[in-house]
C-alpha cells in the first residue's frame, strides 16, 4: 500500500520546515494544503517556500488561481487526488502540508461528493438579508448549522459565508437519502501528524513571523494587490496578514495598529485552528520533534 504523509497543525508550528526535511530525505513532493497560497501574489503573507526551495522540491496547489478567482474544498479535493496520482507516477512521496483545516478535514473524514450546485435564488436572498440586518445575521445562520465552519470564515466575507450556508442546508436536506462520503486516501497507509507546541512558544514564532514579513515587503505586496484590483471582500485578499492593511491604506488605521492587528488576528486563528483540528479524525498530536520519530517510523527508517 502506497503511503503519504500529511502534517497539519498550528500557525507557525513549523510544517512547512517539517515537511521540506521529510521530503529531502525520502524523495517526496508537497502538496500545499494552503487556502491563501493557491493564489499567485500573495507570497510573503502566506508564508510560500522560496522559489529556490519550490525548484529543490516540487511543490503542487501553489499558484494555481489568481487573486480574483474563488476557490472551495471541492476543488481542493479534486486537485489534491489529481496531484498524489502525479507524484506517485513519478515514484515520490506525496506530503500534504499546511493549516486550513477544511481542506485537511474533507482528505481524512470525507467529502460529500454530490456537491451542490450554485443557486443564485439563495445567494440573492441572504444578500438581500444582508444588506437588511448586516453580514453578521447571515453568519449567525451558518453559526446555528455549523459553528466550526462558520468559526473558518469572517462575516464580512460574505459570499464565502453564504456559500457554506447554502452547501449545510444542503446536506441537512439530503442527509436521510444520500448522506455518502468518501476519503481519498481510503486506499492508502495514512500518517496523520498535527503539530502543535505550548501557546507562549507558538505566539512568540507568531510575532516574530509577522516582523519577518514586513522586512520581506508585505506592505508592498498587499500594495500592488490593490493596485491590480485586489479589494478587501475578496476570498483571497480577505485572509489574514491581507485583510488588516486595507484600512490602514484608507486612512483609517496607523501603521503600527495594522501590525499589531496581523499578530493579533493570527494568534486568535491559531486558537480556533486547534478547536478545529481535533474534529479530525485520528490526527496525532505531537511536537515537531515527536512528529520527526513518528515519521521516521513510517518509513521504517
Amino acid at each position: 500500500m502506497k503511503k503519504i504523509i500529511i502534517i497539519t497543525g498550528l500557525t507557525a508550528s513549523g510544517k512547512s520546515e517539517l515537511a521540506i526535511a521529510t521530503a529531502k530525505k525520502y524523495n517526496g513532493a508537497i502538496i500545499s494544503a494552503d487556502s491563501v497560497q493557491i493564489y499567485k501574489g500573495l507570497d510573503i503573507g502566506s508564508a510560500k517556500e522560496s522559489i529556490d526551495i519550490r525548484k529543490q522540491i516540487p511543490h503542487y496547489l501553489i499558484d494555481i488561481k489568481n487573486f480574483d478567482e474563488d476557490y472551495n474544498v471541492g476543488q481542493f479535493i479534486t486537485d489534491c487526488e489529481q496531484a498524489i496520482k502525479d507524484i506517485i507516477a513519478k515514484g515520490k512521496l506525496p506530503i500534504i502540508v499546511g493549516g486550513t483545516g477544511l481542506y485537511v478535514k474533507a482528505l481524512i473524514n470525507g467529502y460529500n461528493l454530490g456537491e451542490k450546485k450554485s443557486d443564485p435564488k439563495f445567494r440573492d436572498k441572504y444578500e438581500n438579508l444582508a444588506k437588511e440586518f448586516g453580514n453578521d445575521y447571515v453568519w449567525n445562520e451558518l453559526y446555528k448549522l455549523n459553528p466550526e465552519k462558520a468559526k473558518s470564515v469572517h462575516p464580512n466575507n460574505l459570499k464565502r459565508v453564504i456559500r457554506y450556508l447554502e452547501l449545510d442546508m444542503f446536506s441537512k436536506i439530503q442527509s436521510d437519502k444520500t448522506h455518502i462520503t468518501k476519503s481519498i486516501l481510503n486506499n492508502f497507509d495514512v500518517l496523520k501528524l498535527a503539530i502543535i507546541d505550548e501557546r507562549d512558544i507558538i505566539y512568540d514564532k507568531i510575532n516574530k513571523r509577522v516582523d519577518k514579513m514586513i522586512e520581506l515587503g508585505l506592505e508592498e505586496e498587499v500594495k500592488n494587490l490593490i493596485k491590480s484590483g485586489a479589494t478587501r471582500n475578496m476570498h483571497s485578499t480577505n485572509s489574514i496578514g491581507y485583510k488588516e492593511w486595507f484600512d490602514y491604506f484608507d486612512g483609517k488605521q496607523s501603521y503600527d495598529d495594522t501590525i499589531k492587528l496581523i499578530k493579533q488576528h493570527s494568534r486568535n486563528y491559531c486558537k480556533r485552528q486547534l478547536t478545529f483540528l481535533k474534529t479530525i479524525d485520528n490526527l496525532v498530536f505531537c511536537k515537531k520533534t515527536e512528529a520527526e520519530e513518528k515519521i521516521k517510523e513510517f518509513m521504517n527508517d
